[in-house]
């Protein structure tokens, strides 16, 4: 999907994904770099990178995008994660999740696809 510059449309991800390991969802480094990865093959560009390790667990990891936004939120306690990547442009979110997704190896994945702004085309489904 090719958009104008200016165009106020978009398109939102979320995903929750379940039975991760938790030893995954610990590992702020490891979560740091598939998010790149995956944004990077999104098609997003990645302006800041924002994270934070709690104690005694968990992590939480935001990007700032040229085409809006992405979040990663862990719960190794809860062997899940709670994903947010929104974008703009021609940079396609569900790509994004779909790498992260395949990166984590969740046993249980709910996902949905939000269309923002002025579209043309109809609502997508997941």
């Amino acid at each position: 999907m090719t958009v104008a510059i200016g165009e106020f449309a978009g398109c939102h991800v979320l995903a929750e994904l379940r039975g991760v390991d938790a030893g995954l969802l610990d590992d702020l480094a490891h979560l740091e770099v598939a998010l790149k990865r995956a944004l990077a093959a999104s098609g997003a560009t990645i302006l800041e990178m924002s994270s934070h390790r709690f104690v005694p667990q968990g992590v939480t990891i935001l990007a700032l995008l040229a085409e809006s936004h992405a979040s990663l939120h862990t719960y190794p306690e809860h062997a899940a994660v709670f994903v947010d990547v929104f974008t703009c442009g021609a940079a396609d979110p569900r790509t994004a999740v779909d790498l992260l997704t395949h990166e984590l190896q969740p046993g249980r994945v709910t996902v949905q696809v939000i269309r923002r702004g002025d579209t043309l085309s109809s609502e997508v489904s997941a």
